[in-house]
């Protein structure tokens, strides 16, 4: 008799604990769900200014959305006809205040540029999503349109989140090249990797799925990425990478991370594949 009132105390306490361990999980992964997009977007409100960033020959300008957002852009027209005009799509970590370094290398190689941040960030209003963020690629498409620059002038640099955004505008624009910097196949695959105890592809709803889409863009496509990347690892970069059509370059530097490509000679890699793919002047710079 004690032994099956003991046997039963045992079913019973293994009964509650997979209860309690079941409804743990799914507390999580519903946590996961409701605050995924707080996960991926980190907003910035401050409002930088171009001067103090070491960008003073940048113009500031707000550039409203379809929507009715306004986009903090800073623009700097190309020295010359020769020189295409770079449309750069930034990270998650800052805005356009923290990329004093790639602007300045562009700008003193005589490329036109465009600085623009996104929609949750520096004031500008709105809600972080997936097509949000398309939509202010759009906005700062049409804004380089109406400065007279030509589409086969515009090349598209993407930078870690921002790379998405490129590539999905490479598709909707015939532009001069596609430029990727830390790229991702798709945010699904950076999800699953950090999240592989949940069904990440049953609740993501921002999936930036750059591998389905790159297939389709026509333009020259760089890819530059780090082998000791721990945000993106490098694997989805080279995935993303073979899923691209030619032509094509792949640069994946043996002590890049996600924070060094700049200091590793990126920039110098970008003007390269520009001279050769965009059809310009040689161009060179020191420092980067």
């Amino acid at each position: 008799m004690a032994e099956r009132s003991f046997r039963g105390y045992l079913f019973a306490t293994a009964r509650v604990l997979v209860v309690a361990g079941v409804g743990a999980y799914l507390l999580l992964v519903a946590a996961l769900y409701l605050n995924q997009r707080d996960l991926m977007y980190h907003p910035d409100q401050r409002v930088p200014d171009a001067a103090a960033a070491g960008l003073a020959d940048m113009t500031a300008h707000r550039i409203e959305t379809s929507d009715g957002y306004r986009l903090l852009a800073w623009w700097k027209p190309p020295a010359d006809s020769s020189r295409p005009t770079i449309v750069f799509f930034h990270g998650n970590a800052g805005n356009v205040g923290n990329r004093k370094r790639q602007a300045r290398q562009f700008i003193d190689a005589g490329f036109g540029l465009l600085l623009v941040t996104w929609r949750y960030n520096a004031g500008s209003g709105g809600e972080a999503s997936e097509e949000g963020l398309l939509t202010d690629g759009r906005a700062a498409l049409d804004f380089v349109a109406a400065q007279g620059i030509p589409e086969r002038k515009t090349v598209l640099h993407g930078e870690s989140l921002g790379s998405g955004v490129a590539v999905a505008m490479a598709l909707e624009h015939e532009v001069g090249g596609l430029v990727l910097v830390y790229p991702y196949s798709s945010m699904t695959d950076v999800a699953e990797d950090r999240f592989w105890f949940a069904p990440v592809r049953m609740l993501i709803q921002d999936e930036f799925d750059s591998a389905a889409r790159i297939g389709k863009v026509r333009a020259p496509i760089l890819v530059i990425h780090g082998e000791r990347d721990r945000i993106i690892p490098v694997r989805f970069a080279r995935r993303l990478y073979e899923a691209a059509p030619e032509p094509k370059e792949g640069h994946f530097l043996p002590e890049g991370t996600h924070a060094n490509l700049y200091y590793l000679g990126a920039g110098q890699l970008v003007l390269d594949f520009l001279e050769r793919r965009v059809v310009i002047a040689p161009v060179t710079m020191t420092g980067g």
